[in-house]
């Protein structure tokens, strides 16, 4: 086409002569599947080509008769600024429109070649949105100047599967809310960082997760129904305010998960679903394409194109945000056919059987991706089956992610926790099922946003007894969290005890705070952040069977547990004692191996933290008397609801 007249005012709105940013090889890469940078050259890019200001823009629409951008730049017409389709057969559109820049508001409208079907969609790569419930796209450049290389040196070591993790999971928009004469509204980027990095300092916590922030429609879904696969929503500010965000906590020396959503995607018109009049992300087939418990679509893992859009979409927040670990959602909804589905509901794979080969190829691609290139990222799946091998390489046969929540571990450990101290010790196998399977992944214990929902309660109004039982029981719990094998994430509120269950439109109750027992709850947590920390035998070998060694798991009488865990590289033991009902246990004896004495490390009945004060002045010495078959034994006092650590000698 003809470039017409330079100038920004007389091109504004007007395609001039193509200058692809997409090369042929991208292309082919595209199609095979292996573009894993597609954000580079697809979407929307401020550019000057000639002289003239304007943006590249690229969309796949394969199945498309018609392309155009429309935007307040042409008048929001629909035919005024059409795209031209590349002759190579990707179904790429694209082109230089002139006159249009930074900031501004666009769509593509869509015309099919099937059933006269048109249609407008936001950008797929778009790198900023509208605020919702607007839903057009912006140009954005994502020009930053980062200054977080202290902590991008050292970010390997902190992600080390050696390393203390303990995570605190955070929804940004009501973490802390700002009041204002209408009412409240969530803080922004730029608000919340400085303070959230504070907060998780002074508490001891090694990184935070952050619920999607990629953009959704409905924010109800918490982020979970997302819609701009390489947005930061527009909610809490621009995508710069989340960059500035990053760099904040990064210099704080925080690390940061997102969470990632590759398992399903809304219905929203302006989204995904049917984006060229077919079928284009999603499955045709609903028993395949249509996820029935959350009303949203599935993507086909088997079309090449998509698998490379989600994987560009994954390495995108690595590379453009710096982001520490991505934390992928619902792993078990992917990884099978007949998920939540009944007979005649689903396709079996090729071989006759439930799994879905195809998701299984594309969660290995995207992990052997990640760590191929960003080695010093961490990759988490929530995966609530025994599905083996989740947490080791995809070159042996396994998914290839870093981590696995260990979502068995939760569900046993609150069963146990919500049952009164009477009824305990018939359901003591609960607190040590978990050991026989505890090292075939590298586990992270998580305490998340699910368990405090729905009408399931605050895990502090779980808790049986009265309020002092509760808040013994809370602090007995974490302690159990702490000395057990594997990773911890905690989600806000938990820490110092809400009672409330959690509200995406309310702040935390940060008020209680000023009774003594909510803040007794939020010393002990923070305490137990950095003991973890500071004591290598409490972390160093949390995916290691030599990290860990009941003492005694066989106790269910009187419901006691003691155990051992181990650094082998130091030989420094911690020794954990606890005690699950309310019944003081004095001259409470443990088999150790080593005489000395032993260090009390914390006490979780210390009146600090709002218990009764029963504890062992800072010490025992061990006697030579065999117990639990061990040379050595400390006699201890062990308190009512109560969990002690001490150090070996």
């Amino acid at each position: 086409m003809s470039q017409g007249t330079k100038g920004p005012g007389k091109l504004k709105g007007k395609i001039m002569d193509n200058k692809s940013l997409l090369t042929d090889y991208d292309i082919f890469l595209f199609k095979q599947g292996n573009h894993f940078s597609l954000y580079q050259g697809m979407g929307a890019h401020p550019m000057v080509l000639d002289g003239v200001s304007g943006v590249f823009f690229a969309v796949w629409a394969p199945n498309a008769e018609k392309v155009g951008v429309i935007g307040d730049f042409n008048g929001w017409k629909k035919d005024a600024t059409p795209l031209e389709v590349r002759g190579d057969g990707s179904g790429v559109w694209e082109g230089f429109v002139s006159g249009v820049g930074e900031g501004d508001i666009y769509k593509y409208h869509i015309t099919s070649r099937f059933n006269g079907y048109a249609v407008t969609k936001a950008d797929p790569f778009a790198f900023r949105t509208e605020e919702p419930p607007r839903t057009a796209s912006r140009v954005e450049s994502l020009a930053y100047e980062w200054d977080d290389d202290e902590w991008m040196s050292l970010r390997g070591a902190r992600n080390n599967l050696d390393a203390p993790m303990s995570v605190y999971e955070v929804h940004l928009g009501s973490w802390k809310r700002k009041v204002e004469k209408n009412g409240s509204r969530p803080m922004s980027y730029t608000e919340i960082a400085k303070e959230l990095a504070d907060y998780v300092n002074e508490m001891g916590y090694t990184h935070v997760e952050l619920l999607p922030v990629t953009e959704h429609p409905f924010y109800g879904s918490w982020g979970y129904q997302t819609t701009g696969y390489f947005s930061p929503t527009a909610r809490y500010g621009s995508p710069r305010e989340f960059m500035d965000f990053v760099n904040t906590l990064h210099k704080e020396g925080v690390g940061i998960i997102l969470d990632w959503v590759p398992s399903h995607f809304p219905s929203d018109e302006h989204g995904l679903v049917y984006f060229d009049g077919t079928h284009l992300y999603e499955h045709a087939d609903p028993k395949k394409g249509f996820h029935p418990d959350w009303q949203s679509y599935i993507f086909n893992y088997g079309r090449n194109e998509v698998r490379a859009f989600l994987i560009s979409s994954a390495l995108f927040w690595l590379d453009k945000y710096h982001i520490d670990g991505l934390r992928v959602d619902a792993v078990a909804s992917m990884l099978y056919l007949d998920y939540s589905r009944k007979e005649g509901e689903w396709i079996p794979n090729e071989h006759g059987g439930r799994e879905n080969l195809e998701a299984i190829g594309f969660l290995r691609t995207f992990n052997s991706q990640v760590f191929e290139k960003f080695p010093d990222v961490q990759t988490i799946a929530e995966e609530s089956t025994d599905w083996p091998m989740v947490s080791r390489p995809a070159h042996i046969g396994g998914l290839g992610f870093g981590m696995k929540w260990n979502m068995g571990w939760m569900h046993d450990t609150l069963q146990y926790f919500t049952k009164d101290p009477v009824f305990r010790k018939y359901h003591h196998n609960k607190l040590t099922f978990n050991l026989l399977y505890s090292f075939h992944e590298n586990f992270v214990l998580s305490l998340s946003h699910d368990e405090v929902v729905h009408g399931k309660r605050s895990l502090l109004d779980k808790m049986p007894g009265d309020r002092w039982q509760k808040f013994a029981n809370m602090r007995l719990l974490l302690a159990h969290m702490f000395s057990q094998p594997g990773k911890k994430l905690l989600f806000m509120g938990i820490d110092f005890g809400q009672w409330n269950e959690w509200y995406h439109e309310a702040s935390l109750d940060w008020h209680l705070l000023g009774e003594e027992d909510h803040e007794g709850l939020r010393r002990w947590t923070r305490d137990l952040n950095s003991l973890y920390r500071r004591e290598k035998a409490l972390h160093a070998g949390d995916f290691s069977p030599d990290g860990f060694e009941w003492i005694d798991c066989n106790d269910w009488e009187q419901s006691t547990l003691s155990l051992l865990r181990k650094d082998k590289k130091s030989g420094e033991r911690v020794m954990v004692a606890l005690n699950l009902t309310p019944v003081p246990r004095e001259n409470f004896r443990v088999g150790v191996d080593s005489a000395g004495y032993w260090v009390e490390l914390l006490n979780s009945d210390g009146k600090e933290y709002g218990g009764s004060g029963v504890g062992n002045s800072g010490g025992v010495e061990a006697e030579k008397t065999e117990w639990h078959g061990r040379p050595y034994s400390l006699k201890i006092k062990l308190p009512p609801l109560g969990a002690i650590f001490f150090k070996a000698p």
